[in-house]
């Protein structure tokens, strides 16, 4: 007789304990707040408007659509899902930042090789600007430049003399 009254007071303990759980699982979430919404909607953009992130958008389709992720905020969903659901409905156009897969791959990878390849470009530069440029010497006949050069000159400085002479 004893067991059974043990038995009966642990089934009714274990039916209270179900009863409970049964009423909590159904209490109602509490609503997404805007900017848990906003979040979510300022990674995403309109598909209807052209670069129009979709928490800035003023458009009725748009509020909708913040609407919707409000709903899905409240079912459970989290933001992986909820950016998942857009882009199998409107497409990969609706990311702010493009996926890492196919040529997109190219979008994250050119910015920076062009940014290293032109600061490069500017550090040649400026080492060259800075490297004194040689003179040729005075001091000597002009070994380096060619004969005709030298001989053009000769004449030019003989005339110069020469009116030079005259006065």
């Amino acid at each position: 007789m004893r067991r059974i009254h043990i038995l009966a007071i642990g089934l009714a303990l274990l039916l209270g304990l179900l009863v409970v759980s049964v009423v909590t699982a159904q209490q109602p979430q509490p609503t997404p707040s805007d900017d848990q919404v906003n979040a979510i909607a300022r990674q995403l953009y309109c598909p209807v408007c052209e670069n129009t992130p979709l928490d800035v958008c003023p458009t009725t389709a748009c509020a909708q659509w913040r609407e919707l992720i409000r709903q899905k905020l409240a079912a459970g969903w989290n933001e992986q899902t909820i950016k998942d659901y857009f882009v199998s409905q409107y497409g990969a156009r609706v990311l702010g930042t493009p996926p890492l897969k196919g040529l997109n791959i190219l979008v994250y990878i050119i910015p920076p090789l062009a940014i290293l390849a032109g600061v490069y470009v500017l550090f040649r530069a400026y080492r060259s600007w800075r490297r004194p440029v040689p003179l040729p010497d005075r001091s000597t006949s002009s070994e380096g430049s060619p004969p005709e050069m030298n001989t053009v000159q000769d004449e030019y400085i003989k005339r110069l003399e020469d009116e030079v002479r005259k006065r």
